[in-house]
């Protein structure tokens, strides 16, 4: 399906998160699926949790028609469509994922353990574990900061190639520049050749980037190298961008272990919205991975999301 998806939080409905899903839907040219989760009640007496039910289904309804409201409002245009689920809110839109081109939620900014056992938590186990990018809205964009910059997040790993092929993506779409950040960690363990080692990386971080400026000479790409705590360095970064963009790297194990601690700590401090990108199973009929065919934008006169190539309409 071309479409986003906006994950409605009936017990505290984000207002960032679903602007910024209404503009991203408007910028690539998709739907907008609204979707709100009621999650089971589990009260130990019958007509307890049959009550709580149904509060929380009245609330949903309302949560569900302010968020249309909403998004009529500002972009009265816009194809939406809107669906009430039963279920355990991660796993609904974790399965939901899996047609959609993007899944944007916000925060409810739970403590660690709430989120690794709660079974409200939606934001670790859902960026953990689904198919396609997630984009969490902990914290709005900065908009005002010229100019319009986007960060990524680059260590190598296939998921950050993903991350950058996503990032070109959205800075042609928002006609930003894009600061491609590698930050190195100070070994603790044994001695470096720092010259050597600054050598390397910066190698490292220009094979991670070659040909994307060759492809679309519009858009700015700067390479940074940074000595640091990856978490703090990126954290610092994203105080006057866009979005931060990073990979997930994990595969297996529990959610932390699915997102890496890197990942797992910028939903926590990052200042802008967080858009994490899953490692690519295989690759889409662009060379993309599979997601990135899911998106198709009506806009023919610039390259659209999902075509590298800049064909135009298929």
């Amino acid at each position: 399906m071309n479409e986003i998806l906006l994950g409605v939080d009936p017990r505290e409905q984000s207002i960032p998160a679903l602007v910024w899903a209404a503009d991203e839907a408007v910028r690539r040219g998709l739907a907008l699926r609204l979707v709100v989760v009621v999650p089971p009640a589990h009260e130990g007496l019958w007509y307890d949790a049959q009550a709580n039910q149904s509060a929380l289904r009245i609330r949903a309804e309302s949560a569900m028609a302010n968020a249309e409201d909403l998004v009529r409002e500002l972009h009265g245009g816009l194809r939406t469509a809107t669906e009430r689920v039963n279920g355990v809110p991660a796993t609904v839109l974790r399965d939901m994922a899996a047609h959609a081109t993007l899944v944007v939620v916000g925060s409810r900014r739970l403590g660690r353990a709430a989120e690794m056992f709660s079974e409200s938590s939606v934001v670790v186990p859902l960026t953990a574990r689904a198919d396609c990018p997630v984009v969490v809205v902990r914290a709005p964009e900065h908009p005002a900061v010229h100019p319009s910059t986007l960060v990524v997040g680059v260590d190598g790993s296939d998921s950050a190639r993903a991350a950058v092929a996503f990032a070109v993506e959205e800075a042609i779409l928002r006609e930003a520049r894009l600061r491609a950040v590698w930050v190195w960690p100070p070994s603790v363990l044994a001695r470096e050749d720092l010259d050597e080692g600054l050598a390397e990386r910066r190698r490292l971080l220009a094979d991670s980037v070659a040909g994307w400026s060759e492809r679309y000479p519009d858009v700015a790409i700067s390479q940074e190298l940074l000595r640091g705590h990856p978490v703090e360095q990126l954290a610092l970064a994203s105080r006057e961008s866009l979005a931060l963009i990073v990979g997930r790297r994990g595969r297996g194990g529990y959610s932390g272990m699915r997102l890496g601690s890197t990942v797992h700590g910028l939903l926590h401090r990052a200042m802008c919205p967080v858009i994490t990108i899953p490692r690519p199973q295989h690759e889409g009929r662009t060379g993309w991975p599979a997601w990135a065919d899911r998106s198709r934008s009506s806009t023919t006169d610039r390259p659209r999301p999902g075509d590298p190539l800049g064909t135009g309409a298929r």
